[in-house]
């Protein structure tokens, strides 16, 4: 359905109308009341939007999984089949409701709002994770360990061919030797495979290793104390992801703080390395965090890279910091899928340069608690529409009146990504709705919007400001300055900052409405976002 802007609506609005678009900077836009944003918009009656609340406490539990819809999500990758779109996650949710029932747990959806639960896709650890583990304790001349303990994590699923590839992570969650932590590295952890031709049916079948954290030497497996993160590993192998490049290539993306980020080449036939017969077989390290050779524990994992052929350049998307509430989103990107990949202020991030630009941070917008630990992203294609999706966890904070161990709350989120016209990905404020797109004029933009123009801060949400958006091209309030709309391309300038506008659900408001949000980056690569009251 098509925004309505005829002009019966302005004779019906009448005078009202002409006094907001007629005040002047100094005047002061009241902002609307919760549940409408004074445009007597057409649509805004018509839409039906989702409903499901971000509390999901009262059905966390197994019995209620048929309502999860995008519940108890952590580390989503998503990929299509058909007119379904298929989601897989870590083993994750609100008080372990998933333990019991299997791992890497599906479910699809044909609209990218509304999931149906399908279940696990695989029931117990395969056996040649235990074999190989101990096969390497034998050769170090430790005991072997019979009942080892397993995390399930971060899978990432592709298409090769007609066959569907989940490259998943199965952690060991053993030391090496003794009891304590602090005095002893864990055990290696894997990237296992396995493939289905039909994602529908979730029947998959077990292809093996792909790849393991190996050692380089430089470290032996003790720890000096609990303050001690120099890495015995070279790689993590945990936290998989796939590419094909255009020229055919596939790789395999992996790590997780350790050394940094790793690249290896994969035999399209079997989708594992061509050998791992040297440590050097294992990748090449692309992205990092800091200088390597005084920090072998550096804070960055999750890492996804796409090729945007419109741009010419693979992204590097990588998450950086603790997961539960500092995660973050940071994008840098290259002409090479080894690199170097450089961010928005010229930062070698193959070299341990700071990523900017930031995508994703911890954030709260008025009428809600807002996200944290918001990161570990999958990028994907809609093969038909040509749009660019984000989808990740993000956690309620700590400390929300009237839910037990709020920070264990964790929601998917599924996002909309718009280019800029210097070709940087950013990332929607509002969850996606599927709300149709429509015009979008100046007499939409004048009035009164929240802004978060976000900092980095540890742990720390940003929150929003008050703006108006004045006819005469002003803005005042949280924002001071000047705006322009370039309604061909839906861009607004504020104050000579590009951000994209889009149509879309306001979540957080109570009840839920359409309203039109904008997204764009700082000079120096912070994200702004913007959405109006």
């Amino acid at each position: 359905m098509v925004r309505q802007k005829l002009n019966y609506l302005k004779a019906l609005l009448g005078l009202m109308l002409i006094l907001v678009l007629g005040c002047s900077k100094e005047d002061e836009v009241t902002p609307p009341p919760s549940g409408g944003d004074g445009n007597n918009d057409p649509i805004e009656d018509t839409f039906d939007g989702p409903t499901y609340a971000d509390d999901y406490t009262p059905i966390a539990s197994w019995s209620n999984r048929s309502q999860w819809n995008l519940a108890n999500i952590h580390d989503p990758t998503v990929v299509k089949q058909g007119n379904y779109w298929y989601m897989y996650q870590t083993d994750a949710s609100y008080g372990n409701a998933h333990d019991g029932h299997g791992h890497f747990h599906g479910r699809r959806s044909t609209d990218l709002v509304n999931w149906e639960y399908l279940g696990s896709t695989m029931d117990q650890a395969p056996t040649w994770v235990k074999d190989s583990m101990n096969d390497n304790r034998i050769a170090m001349g430790l005991p072997i360990i019979e009942n080892p303990n397993y995390g399930y994590w971060a899978p990432a699923v592709t298409e090769v061919n007609g066959v569907y590839r989940m490259y998943y992570s199965l952690v060991v969650n053993e030391l090496i030797v003794g009891t304590d932590n602090c005095a002893s590295w864990g055990e290696r952890p894997y990237i296992g495979m396995m493939e289905t031709t039909d994602l529908a049916s979730n029947n998959w079948e077990d292809k093996g290793m792909v790849v393991t954290a190996v050692p380089d030497g430089l470290e032996d497996y003790y720890r000096d104390s609990c303050n001690d993160w120099s890495g015995y590993y070279k790689f993590n192998a945990i936290d998989p992801s796939y590419i094909q490049t255009p020229e055919g290539e596939h790789w395999l993306i992996y790590g997780s703080w350790h050394t940094g980020i790793a690249a290896v080449q994969l035999d399209p036939i079997t989708g594992k390395p061509f050998q791992l017969e040297t440590i050097e077989d294992y990748g090449t390290r692309i992205a990092g965090r800091g200088n390597l050779n005084t920090n072998r524990w550096q804070g960055l994992e999750g890492a996804e890279i796409i090729y945007n052929e419109d741009t010419g350049y693979y992204y590097l998307f990588l998450a950086y910091d603790e997961l539960s509430k500092a995660y973050n989103t940071r994008v840098a990107r290259s002409t090479n899928i080894l690199g170097p990949y450089i961010g928005m202020d010229g930062g070698n991030v193959s070299e341990g340069a700071e990523c900017w630009p930031m995508l994703t941070h911890p954030y709260k917008f008025d009428y809600h608690t807002g996200w944290v630990g918001f990161s570990h992203c999958s990028i994907f294609k809609d093969p038909i529409s040509q749009k660019w999706y984000y989808a990740s966890q993000a956690r309620l904070p700590e400390g929300v009146p009237g839910i037990n161990v709020s920070n264990a709350v964790m929601m998917g989120h599924v996002r909309e990504i718009r280019w800029t016209s210097d070709g940087w990905p950013a990332v929607a404020p509002e969850r996606f709705a599927d709300v149709p797109e429509t015009e979008i004029t100046e007499e939409d933009i004048v009035g009164s919007w929240q802004q978060i123009t976000m900092q980095y801060q540890y742990q720390v949400q940003q929150t929003a400001v008050n703006v108006n958006f004045y006819a005469d091209g002003t803005v005042a309030g949280g924002v001071s300055g000047t705006w322009e709309l370039d309604s061909n391309t839906r861009t607004l300038y504020i104050n000579g900052a590009e951000c994209k506008l889009m149509d879309a659900w306001d979540w957080e408001r109570s009840p839920r409405k359409v309203t039109i949000t904008y997204t764009g980056f700082t000079d120096d690569g912070r994200p702004i976002w913007g959405k109006k009251n």
